[in-house]
């Protein structure tokens, strides 16, 4: 089980081991310049991608990379059956974790990530049900998406022996995310719409509307209007 959660084969553990052991931990832009080439070696990446210092990967054979992407320090990126994806000139923010973590080898598991997509620092994501983010998607810090839940109905029975659900949720294009906000397995927030900072979201929310509240509900629609944009600092006000 172990070495299962690392890589596909013993092979490849000690081939993954060796190349993160050699080249993870060298700083600044020689540290991103080798890796970028280097780390071809044991995932898939296109073009590019820009690999801080530190950060770790487990099952990296399971693991695409886009042209552009840039990974952040303390990132764990920790994949599986069923893959994680991160699409082009996307950003994963230091101390995120993304988690395929499929050891039952569940159909939909799988982390995918669109192009542009932005995700703030401490965000969590379990994918088991799977996990689909559009493209030009926006996280802010320590938001949690759990495409998991524990079956809990028969109260004779310990939780952890009445397994699990796992339906996925899905972010469509150009949502926004505020700070803190948890999505639960099987949500669906449609293309344009806005999260509320610590928001908990128990059932999909259609297009172009915002939601926020615990548990999260539509206040309005996202609709134009005049806003005021200050662009200074705070003595400018």
């Amino acid at each position: 089980m172990y070495v299962e959660t690392r890589a596909s084969n013993v092979w490849r553990y000690v081939w993954n081991g060796l190349v993160l052991a050699v080249f993870a931990w060298i700083p600044g832009l020689p540290g991103l310049a080798l890796r970028a080439v280097v780390y071809r070696l044991i995932l898939r990446a296109r073009g590019f991608p820009a690999i801080e210092r530190g950060v770790r990967l487990r099952r990296p054979e399971d693991i695409s990379i886009g042209d552009g992407v840039f990974v952040d320090t303390g990132v764990a990126l920790d994949a599986g059956p069923g893959g994680l994806a991160i699409g082009d000139n996307a950003v994963i923010m230091s101390g995120c974790t993304l988690q395929v973590y499929n050891h039952r080898h569940l159909p939909h598991a799988g982390i995918r990530i669109g192009r542009r997509t932005f995700v703030g620092e401490q965000t969590l994501m379990r994918g088991q049900g799977g996990i689909d983010i559009g493209d030009d998607v926006l996280f802010g810090p320590r938001v949690q998406l759990l495409a998991v839940n524990h079956v809990a109905s028969d109260p004779s029975k310990l939780i952890r022996e009445q397994g699990i659900t796992a339906v996925g949720i899905r972010i469509e294009d150009d949502c926004w995310i505020g700070a803190g906000a948890i999505i639960l397995d099987g949500v669906t927030i449609g293309r344009r719409s806005c999260i509320g900072a610590g928001a908990v979201v128990t059932h999909s929310i259609p297009p172009g509307e915002f939601a926020a509240g615990v548990p999260a509900r539509v206040v309005r629609e996202r609709r134009p209007r005049l806003v005021e944009v200050h662009l200074g600092g705070l003595s400018d006000l």
